[in-house]
């Protein structure tokens, strides 16, 4: 059972809607640009908010709040900006004073479920549960039972895990939550029990349920056992993370059980496996906020601080994406992962020296790992940098002796920027080597065989490759394309037409897309209907991203003289029907 499933039977995101409210007042202070008049500052916030820029609606809200204290709507979207950074010290005071005048507020109960359980008052978030005035039914339970943990009723903890456990999709939840409450107060042999059972019923399992049992294994000195698992689960390369917890259990040290280290830590851990269980099942903006909350209550939650800066990302809010990656210490295993991740955001939000800056400095302290250098050349190839891409990649492969088919992808992308350079033997031999560690993959059939049809080479094998790619993967514009743009240069142009015309289909304003099918068109003798895609490719070109394929300057003098003058003008052969005694070549 996954914390998906789990998340899609329970619902966590109602208690998320917005509460008819009552006026409150006492805002906190803060620092912001002024805007003039409360429907002005009110107007600003829901606009950054829209646009997901929380610091910047938080800064309006205040000024509206501030000019307009009785505001429940106010109130409730200033708490959600403030809990959406993270800054749950800014709307303690605004959620207090929405619980005191009687307000129904879900975002203002999980600051204060926040607080309570951060100052360990286990009596009173206890009371606020059982009050129903907590965050919802699955995380409100497991909660309780940490609290209970924390006042030292480990019974009561284990028997509310128990309870929670019967519940319909809710069982490897508790399970797991069981687990590291026993591991966490030294019952090794019971935690191992319940991680270690497989199959329906069992505990969910996560990179971090499988870190969990590996530390519950080297308690019990069982560090063999440890490694097998570690081995099973992740495989022989790993990331440092791993790589360490690998060199000490082999080394014989027994390693120390830190998942969770207080009830606090548990409560924390609860609210980040929502989060990691609402992720991609629900609103990113509603899954930030248990993220964040698990943040607050353990700090220091590397896991909760990247998960974070991962839905940040996901919504294109990349500054502050950036931000949360850069409070990952430098001295934490999972540090090249948040420079990893930091790197792909400046990238993102149109910074790319910083990244590559970044990327540069990370090979310097990792000189040993590939995903460093294979990220630096994903960067370079997406700046057009094909030289520097490729001499990136040959650091990655050179780092893997024994590439296995996770390794595809890195030489389908040298292969491309080899191609690219010029260097098609080294492209081509890049390429094939990416569908000899992965057979069939659509992507790289698709990027061969059109090339191999450009250079005139291979035409048969070229083709069987992209019809393959189109069998696999029958929605992609991109392979559709291929297959239209094959059957043209091939001179099969009836056959393109249906092609080209599906490609269109799916990606009505690709300018390279609408440019090849006129071209189609105009070689079947469809003319008029040849210009307007030339017209409409044209459009999208000067208004998109033009490419070489998709030279605006091209296409304006195929609607001036035609594609055969055209042709004539470049030196390039007529179009001539495939059978025909003349070359079917073009182009």
């Amino acid at each position: 059972m996954t914390f998906k499933t789990i998340a899609a039977r329970t619902a966590l995101c109602s208690a998320l809607a917005l509460a008819t409210m009552m006026p409150v007042a006492n805002a906190p202070a803060r620092a912001e640009p002024v805007v003039n008049g409360l429907s002005g500052a009110y107007l600003a916030g829901r606009q950054a908010r829209y646009l997901g820029d929380f610091d910047a609606a938080a800064r309006y809200y205040g000024q509206a709040l501030a000019r307009d204290p009785g505001n429940p709507q106010i109130m409730e979207a200033l708490v959600l900006a403030d809990l959406s950074q993270g800054r749950i010290d800014r709307a303690l005071p605004v959620a207090r004073d929405m619980e005191e005048a009687g307000l129904q507020s879900q975002l203002s109960q999980m600051v204060l479920v926040s607080d309570e359980g951060w100052n360990k008052n286990y009596d009173a978030l206890l009371k606020r549960i059982e009050d129903k005035r907590a965050i919802g039914p699955l995380v409100d339970g497991l909660v309780a039972a940490w609290a209970k943990l924390g006042k030292g009723d480990m019974s009561d903890a284990i028997a509310q895990f128990d309870e929670i456990a019967k519940e319909p999709g809710q069982r490897g939840f508790a399970l797991y939550h069981k687990a590291l409450a026993l591991a966490m107060v030294g019952d090794f042999e019971s935690a191992e029990e319940i991680l270690g059972a497989t199959g329906p019923g069992s505990s969910v399992q996560t990179r971090r349920g499988v870190i969990a049992r590996i530390e519950v294994l080297s308690q019990l000195g069982r560090n063999e056992a440890a490694l097998e698992v570690l081995q099973n689960a992740f495989g022989a390369t790993l990331d440092p993370e791993l790589e360490t917890l690998r060199s000490r259990l082999q080394a014989g040290e027994t390693l120390p059980f830190d998942i969770v280290a207080s009830a606090r830590d548990g409560m924390g851990e609860v609210l980040y496996t929502v989060a990691g269980a609402l992720r991609g099942e629900a609103r990113d903006a509603d899954t930030i906020l248990f993220a964040r909350m698990a943040e607050y209550l353990r700090p220091g939650h590397v896991d909760a601080i990247l998960l974070s800066a991962e839905i940040l990302d996901d919504m294109e809010q990349y500054d502050l994406a950036t931000a949360t990656y850069r409070r990952v210490p430098q001295d934490d295993p999972a540090f090249h992962a948040a420079e990893l991740g930091r790197a792909d955001a400046l990238r993102k939000g149109g910074k790319p020296d910083a990244a590559i800056e970044v990327l540069e400095q990370l090979a310097k302290s990792y000189p040993d790992l590939p995903i460093v250098y294979s990220s630096l050349g994903d960067l370079m190839r997406t700046l057009d940098r094909y030289d520097e891409a490729v001499a990136a990649y040959d650091r990655a492969i050179a780092l893997i002796p024994d590439p296995s088919g996770g390794q595809w992808f890195l030489y389908y992308a040298r292969g491309i920027s080899r191609e690219r350079i010029g260097d098609w033997p080294g492209a081509e031999a890049d390429l094939r080597e990416a569908l000899k560690l992965n057979p069939e993959r659509p992507e790289v059939l698709n990027y061969l065989g059109y090339s191999l049809v450009e250079k005139r080479e291979k035409l048969d094998e070229a083709l069987s490759m992209i019809e393959r790619a189109v069998s696999a993967q029958p929605s992609s514009g991109y392979i559709v394309d291929s297959l239209g743009w094959v059957l043209y240069r091939l001179g099969r142009y009836n056959e393109a037409v249906a092609h080209m015309e599906r490609a269109a289909e799916l990606m009505p304003v690709d300018p390279v897309v609408n440019d090849h099918l006129g071209d189609v068109y105009w070689a079947v003798g469809r003319q008029r209907e040849a210009e307007f895609q030339w017209k409409r490719a044209l459009s999208f070109a000067e208004y998109g991203e033009s490419t070489e394929e998709a030279d605006p300057e091209r296409i304006r003098r195929k609607l001036e003289i035609g594609l055969d003058r055209v042709l004539a003008e470049e030196g390039g052969k007529p179009l001539k029907v495939a059978g025909e005694k003349a070359s079917g070549d073009n182009n």
